[in-house]
């Protein structure tokens, strides 16, 4: 059940609320209708973090840029696709009750802790930091499911999972099908030559 809002929080103090899994802190995001702002620069601040941990390491070669670009973009679009995923689950299957919105809200500001991913350059820290981080936003994810569905931890756990292998199976079924294109279009080309 969402709570009343505190329109003055500042992105500092709500990001450090988020990531101390403060439970109230994803009510008040869940009802706050103006926080949609706030928890999209979470998810951009991550996507720049993980770009710049990238870059030092040499791991986006070429046009650094572009590569930040592409990552921020594919960091939105996931966030977008993965919050209506769990909202279509949560709400379809496990009876939670919650507007999209909420859910996008709620599960941006969980990805806070993986601001910590600037550090991943660091030669055996940044790995053993990377997955903490990894391991802290799980949790914060979960916190952010159940406080915008408003269901039980069970149903919280049978909505993760049950969206988890939906994405899996889409990816599964759309990597087959651009495979069997691809694939076929490398033996008619190469057939094609003398």
């Amino acid at each position: 059940m969402a709570i009343a809002s505190t329109p003055s929080a500042s992105l500092p103090d709500r990001m450090l609320r988020a990531a101390r899994l403060n439970v109230p802190l994803y009510e008040e995001v869940e009802a706050d209708t103006t926080a949609t702002t706030q928890a999209l620069t979470v998810v951009v601040l991550v996507a720049l973090a993980t770009g710049i941990s990238n870059a030092i390491t040499g791991a986006s070669s070429g046009n650094i840029v572009g590569a930040l670009l592409g990552g921020i973009i594919g960091a939105l679009i996931g966030w977008a696709i993965w919050s209506f995923v769990i909202y279509i689950v949560g709400t379809r299957l496990f009876g939670g009750v919650a507007t999209y919105g909420e859910v996008l809200r709620t599960l941006g500001f969980a990805e806070t802790p993986l601001i910590l991913s600037i550090v991943g350059f660091i030669p055996i820290l940044g790995g053993i930091i990377g997955l903490v981080a990894f391991i802290w936003a799980l949790v914060a994810g979960f916190i952010g499911t159940r406080q915008a569905l408003d269901i039980s931890n069970g149903k919280t756990v049978g909505t993760i999972v049950v969206a988890l292998c939906a994405v899996v199976i889409v990816i599964a079924i759309l990597a087959a099908i651009f495979g069997t294109i691809f694939g076929l279009g490398m033996l008619v080309g190469g057939a094609a030559r003398p």
